[in-house]
């Protein structure tokens, strides 16, 4: 799926190896990474856990003394971006836990970047310092003030060199806008305005207000007895500042208009599948459910992704998608027990490669898929500790399902449900990926010869 690299890099197709092995970030439950996200030139990645922290990774200049640590990512940054809350009105506790994370584009030597828990979304500048100010008039070198009787002379103050100090600070604090849990934030293309989505609602923020925002989105039911579906996931149109699409519980995609009118509750296009009866059961609503929501990088295409399958839609066909994919088919006939479980309900996400050609999204036992749309072929891909040592090459792995098991595959029965990739990330422009599994961040890229 390496498109454009031409006929050298067919044998290697479906080679992943690692670029730093594997970046353990703890081992508690406030370490478990809960989002991935590359910024838009791929320099830096950043991840969200589930204790509110931030970690920055930097990849590095290739040396010619080291040709073998082609582009290895190392901690950046580390800050604390939210910290644990008490709703007294509702008598309620707000996780720290960052549900996504969004990069701005760089305009000048600092970084921007959104997170947000529950209920608050911070803007944050994350920027270099390797100077200080030294000879202050009124205050001496230890940072005391001075008594101004006793400054005889008039001195000017100049930069003296120090150690690289990276400092992490929150400029906006955009709060007490949303009732239900945020599950998606997404940054316009005017840079200007971004939109927080939760169960019901989703609303608009320019980046320099924080104190008002305006809602474009309420499904809320006048009756609360009377609500069949909720808010999943929401995103903006790459080129496009006026149109956004967000997906919902029972596995519709609607797109919107801005520009149609101020309440965008009303779809300017509406995407379903039509169901098979034949395959209606007990768990057919649940697993229909939409967890993530991705606008293809040309702007063209959406692509959505369900518990069983990914979806790729065009925009300019609405009774079907163009392209399904099954992730994880040979779990169809354990419902039952993921049901019971509650693995039925985890939200994996999905992520497009930089050309739109190749999608990858997670599964269990730390498996994770990937398409490719133009040969149709698929592989399914493990990150582990075990299996992945620093510039291994990743084995193509296969479940089997009932039967003689061959020697390099595994049973769909012995598939560890607690070991799951839920997020992943894909560089803008290279082959370049990086995976979370539990507490661990895996950064794999394509074999070079």
């Amino acid at each position: 799926f390496l498109a454009g690299l031409g006929s050298l890099m067919q044998d290697v197709l479906w080679c992943f190896s690692q670029v730093k092995g594997t970046i353990d970030i703890g081992v508690t439950e406030a370490d478990i990474i809960s989002t991935v996200e590359f910024n838009h030139t791929g320099e830096l990645l950043a991840t969200g856990d589930k204790g509110g922290r931030v970690v920055i990774f930097q990849r590095e200049q290739e040396s010619k003394n080291q040709p073998h640590r082609r582009g290895e990512y190392n901690v950046y940054s580390t800050f604390q971006s939210h910290e644990p809350e008490f709703d007294y009105l509702k008598s309620l506790e707000i996780e720290e836990k960052i549900n996504k994370i969004r990069w701005l584009p760089q305009q000048n030597a600092a970084y921007f970047l959104l997170s947000t828990n529950d209920k608050t979304v911070k803007l944050w500048k994350v920027s270099e310092r390797d100077k200080r100010p030294e000879g202050y008039n009124l205050k001496d070198e230890d940072g005391r003030l001075r008594d101004p009787s006793m400054i005889t002379m008039l001195r000017v103050p100049v930069l003296r060199p120090m150690d690289l100090m990276v400092e992490a600070t929150p400029r906006r604090v955009f709060a007490n806008a949303h009732t239900y849990h945020i599950n998606s934030i997404s940054v316009n293309s005017d840079y200007e305005t971004y939109m927080s989505a939760d169960d019901l609602r989703i609303n608009l923020w320019n980046f320099e207000i924080t104190n008002q925002s305006f809602n474009i989105v309420d499904i809320k039911p006048a009756n609360m007895e009377e609500l069949t579906e909720v808010i999943t996931a929401a995103e903006f149109h790459p080129h496009h500042c006026n149109t956004f699409v967000y997906s919902s519980s029972k596995g519709t995609i609607r797109l919107c208009d801005m520009r149609t009118a101020a309440l965008c509750d009303r779809h300017a296009k509406f995407f379903e599948e039509p169901e098979d009866p034949s395959n209606r059961s007990f768990f057919s609503e649940i697993i229909s459910s939409i967890s993530d929501v991705k606008f293809s990088h040309s702007g063209r295409y959406i692509m959505t992704r369900d518990y069983l399958t990914v979806k790729v839609w065009d925009l300019n066909m609405e009774n079907r998608p163009i392209e399904t994919y099954q992730v994880h088919d040979y779990l169809r006939s354990k419902l039952c027990s993921l049901y019971e479980n509650d693995c039925i309900f985890d939200k994996f996400e999905c992520v497009w490669n930089g050309s739109d050609s190749v999608i990858m999204t997670g599964s269990y036992n730390n498996f994770f898929r990937m398409f490719d749309r133009n040969t149709k072929r698929d592989v399914t891909l493990e990150a582990s500790r075990e299996n992945s040592k620093p510039r291994a090459i990743l084995k193509p792995r296969k479940v089997c399902v009932g039967g003689k098991r061959r020697k390099d595959e595994i049973s769909v029965d012995s598939l560890d449900f607690s070991k799951k990739i839920l997020h992943t990330a894909w560089h803008p422009s290279e082959n370049i990926i990086a995976v979370a599994a539990t507490n661990n961040l895996y950064i794999f890229q394509d074999k070079v010869n």
